[in-house]
């Protein structure tokens, strides 16, 4: 089973291309092509080898997700005529992403057990414990970087910075928390709890629009509702449904993205493994039996072949 590392299209009208760490993205006209591939990040850094089915699983998820969501906030996206590839409108994106944390987990939880009690501006109380509910939902901001570390920033530094101005602001914060309110509720119909997830957003002819993927696990962490109290009053770890579980076997071996360290080997055993993860966590999120594309023909052929024809019709 091999996995789409990267993709090399040349597409009818196509005007510019930009490689994400993860999605390859193809400008033709005023629409965006964007190809989920199988790569994986972590730690801002893309990992060696691609994992089989992941981009398929991701791209279906959030074209369900943003279907969910499209009553709150309209989104970009115009036809998903392949499993791996979404076409939508191309906006002009926001310099910042929306992260929005119901719980102290995962780079909250590591800046408040370094002993922060600010981050992105937002006061936390003392006394908290790892993925402990917090007492309200907050929005810790990050820029957007296309090279390296996406970077903490407050709400009053993009405004003073002017990465976003007040009124839009404004906007995509209360499209933040309605988000992550639904994004809540549907994750608790699936005995699910959405701990924290990331927006981005973008802006055409004055429409902001919800923009990438939503709710998925790579955007998105949840833990399993089940025995979350009892786990949490025991001190134990919780059950995660997220891309928790690779960043925690890259930090087992060595490795969080910092100068000087090396990526570990990832064996045919690993990348198996993260594959059946992402399936698990694709049937927990819809309740529905994965489907893998057809793996004895031609990925790229037929990603091409779909895509030309909607471009077309």
């Amino acid at each position: 089973m091999q996995g789409i590392k990267e993709t090399h299209f040349t597409f009818p009208g196509q005007t510019g291309f930009y490689r994400g760490k993860v999605r390859d993205v193809y400008y033709v006209g005023d629409k965006i092509v964007m190809i989920a591939t199988d790569r994986i990040s972590a730690f801002d850094v893309v990992l060696p080898k691609p994992i089989p089915c992941k981009g398929q699983i991701l791209n279906q998820l959030a074209a369900k997700f943003l279907e969910q969501t499209k009553d709150i906030v309209p989104n970009w996206v115009l036809d998903v005529p392949d499993p791996n590839v979404t076409i939508g409108i191309q906006c002009r994106p926001f310099a910042v992403e929306m992260v929005v944390r119901g719980y102290l987990a995962g780079h909250a939880w590591r800046e408040y057990k370094a002993g922060k009690r600010t981050i992105c501006g937002v006061s936390l109380p003392d006394g908290l414990k790892e993925n402990d509910k917090l007492p309200n939902p907050i929005i810790t901001p990050t820029t957007k970087a296309k090279e390296g570390h996406d970077m903490d920033i407050s709400k009053e530094d993009i405004l003073k910075n002017k990465l976003v101005d007040e009124k839009d602001y404004a906007l995509i914060e209360k499209y933040t928390y309605e988000l992550y309110t639904l994004g809540s509720q549907i994750a608790d119909s699936k005995g699910l709890i959405l701990v924290d997830t990331k927006y981005e957003f973008g802006k055409k002819n004055n429409t902001i629009y919800l923009i990438d993927e939503v709710h998925t696990p790579d955007s998105s962490r949840y833990f399993y509702k089940d025995g979350y109290e009892e786990r949490q009053q025991k001190g134990e770890p919780q059950k995660q449904l997220s891309k928790e579980f690779v960043r925690q076997w890259l930090i087992e071996n060595g490795f969080q993205g910092k100068p000087g360290q090396v990526v570990p080997e990832m064996t045919e055993d690993k990348i198996k493994e993260i594959t059946m993860r992402y399936i698990e966590l694709y049937e927990n999120l819809t309740g529905e039996k994965f489907v893998a594309y057809d793996f004895e023909k031609d990925i790229l052929e037929r990603i091409e072949l779909n895509v030309k024809k909607s471009l077309l019709s």
